[in-house]
């Protein structure tokens, strides 16, 4: 059997001093990009593990992070997996605690986190009361996601219906006059400001709105808003609020006979791993959860090494265009 990699390996490796290796896995000291880089991928290549007891003996350090969250409607493995792999990426181990309940609840259980003396930071993808991070020992910080509400719904920079208005403009270049949203329940800030956008954004670009319908995130929804046009309605554009609303759009045109894109444009949201193998390809919004993770992790890390939080400039809802949507005058299929 190999023997276990040590902390001297690393700084080998790495060609610095054993305290550099040190000062990097416990988020300490001036180190600079580059160096912390080199000293991970050591790490990474040596699969160095530290001795996680013995250091929090000494230095009173643990190497770990807690992540709080709610009780989830959907799958959160992205998120999970974004944030995990950027905790582990700057040397820590990550914890996930799902706390059902109010947010007095989930508070509470943060400041127990953060008190345990076993976390060296907590982040809480689920909003916490005002001013918790002042009640917590002063060397534990407390990050709080903005991209989640009490029930993980999205929210902040996940919520951002920017694309809405893009899908709308770009539709109108193609020449598309009339348009539908078929939207999302309205207790989901992401729905409302989609639905907000479509009516502002079609007005003002005087457009004609076949309306706002379906309030679901079902692929029946989507068949029903369809059945419910009128025999006249094509061209239209139909702005789903997700991608299997849009499947349910584009099933409910094939039972009309009509064609997409010929009669009808479609969008989707989500970006479902099925949309690229529609027949067309389905037009639609990636919301990068995964990268929403690693983002509110790395405000921890920061927050650790007592640095300024990274910024950055890509959005995370980003159109992914594919053959759903073209021009009216495209008028294949159509009899």
């Amino acid at each position: 059997m190999a023997e276990r990699a040590t902390s001297r390996d690393v700084a080998r490796l790495a060609g610095v001093a054993q305290s550099t290796v040190s000062y990097v896995l416990a988020g300490k000291g001036s180190i600079s990009a580059e160096t912390r880089e080199r000293v991970l991928r050591a790490v990474e290549e040596l699969n160095y593990q530290p001795n996680l007891v013995a250091r929090a003996m000494r230095t009173r350090r643990t190497g770990r992070v807690a992540v709080v969250m709610g009780l989830p409607i959907y799958n959160p493995v992205h998120m999970l997996a974004g944030a995990g792999a950027a905790a582990e990426h700057a040397g820590y181990t990550m914890e996930v605690h799902s706390v059902d309940g109010h947010i007095g609840l989930r508070s509470r259980r943060v400041l127990e986190l953060a008190g345990s003396g076993e976390f060296e930071g907590v982040l809480s993808f689920a909003p916490v009361e005002p001013g918790l991070e002042t009640k917590a020992p002063p060397d534990v910080p407390i990050v709080t996601s903005a991209n989640f509400d009490d029930e993980m719904h999205s929210a902040g920079e996940l919520a951002d219906a920017t694309p809405v208005r893009l899908f709308i403009e770009r539709l109108a270049s193609l020449g598309h006059k009339r348009f539908l949203h078929v939207a999302g329940p309205s207790d989901f800030l992401s729905a409302r400001a989609r639905e907000q956008v479509f009516i502002e954004t079609v007005e003002r670009l005087g457009l004609e709105s076949l309306g706002v319908v379906g309030h679901g995130w079902t692929g029946e929804i989507g068949v029903e808003a369809v059945r419910a046009l009128p025999d006249d309605a094509p061209p239209v554009a139909v702005l789903a609020v997700n991608d299997l609303v849009a499947v349910g759009v584009m099933r409910g045109a094939a039972e009309r006979g009509w064609s997409v894109p010929g009669d009808l444009s479609v969008t989707g949201w989500d970006n479902y791993d099925v949309g690229p193998f529609l027949s067309p390809s389905l037009t639609t919004v990636d919301n990068n959860r995964a990268e929403a993770g690693r983002r509110a992790m790395l405000r921890l890390v920061a927050a650790l090494r007592k640095e300024a939080p990274p910024e950055y400039e890509e959005p995370l809802n980003q159109i992914i265009w594919r053959e759903s949507i073209a021009s009216p005058d495209t008028q294949a299929g159509r009899q």
